[in-house]
């Protein structure tokens, strides 16, 4: 595996557990708002998967868990191995996905090598290839939350307000799913880098804080297990 990257401490990206967040190179999907540009292509890492093991052996006792995110992890042929490694020093794990992988995502669950999943939940389906550069990128990503809810894994989908996104919209995406444990709000912030040919759809408003404070209650109907950060 390639690691662009190493967060050493988290409190607030593995729910109950004080982790790491080791990001890995390589992505496909292509995002307009990506906040990781630099790690979609695959490229040359930061640190090999036996620098982050080591980090964990060192870590062992003061960490309860690594989020393993990106770019997108489930690319990745020796994800397994990596995972089946970190589980043999005692941390939990979470796996950040965009979802186009649910058969990898299964095999993982069975053999209980992830312990929490967050996947992106993007966009509409009418809207996916302009926002995420793949048309069916919504129907693999209901794969895996439905397999998730199937296995009865902890589990949350996510989806950030990308500009652009309008009310209607954002309620319509929450109702094409049935009620999931937790379904988290994030809101958009403006990445490092972007496609000069983005820059106008990274302009366009943005849904804010009092915008889904307005809808809270209707997007409850289709998902009670809403969260989001309001203050």
């Amino acid at each position: 595996m390639i690691f662009g990257g190493l967060q050493k401490v988290s409190t607030i990206d593995f729910p109950g557990n004080l982790s790491c967040v080791a990001f890995v190179r390589g992505c496909d999907l292509d995002c307009f708002y990506c906040h990781n540009r630099e790690l979609l292509s695959p490229g040359e890492g930061e640190l090999t998967s036996g620098e982050v093991l080591d980090f964990l052996r060192r870590r062992q006792g003061l960490l309860d868990g690594i989020v393993v995110s990106g770019g997108e992890p489930t690319l990745y042929s020796d994800l397994t191995d990596f995972l089946k490694q970190v589980k043999a020093l005692g941390f939990q794990i979470k796996l950040d996905t965009n979802g186009q992988h649910p058969e990898v995502v299964q095999a993982l669950i069975q053999q209980r090598l992830v312990d929490y999943v967050a996947v992106d939940w993007k966009a509409l389906p009418q809207h996916c290839l302009e926002v995420t550069g793949r048309e069916d990128a919504w129907e693999k990503a209901r794969q895996t939350i439905l397999l998730l809810m199937d296995e009865k894994t902890a589990f949350e989908a996510r989806t950030t307000l990308y500009p652009g996104l309008t009310r209607g919209e954002l309620l319509e995406l929450a109702s094409l799913l049935p009620p999931l444990p937790r379904y988290r709000i994030n809101f958009f912030h403006q990445p490092p880098e972007f496609r000069p040919e983005d820059q106008q759809r990274l302009e366009l408003p943005c849904l804010s804080k009092k915008d889904l404070a307005a809808i809270e209650t209707a997007i409850r109907s289709f998902q009670p297990g809403l969260i989001w950060q309001q203050d």
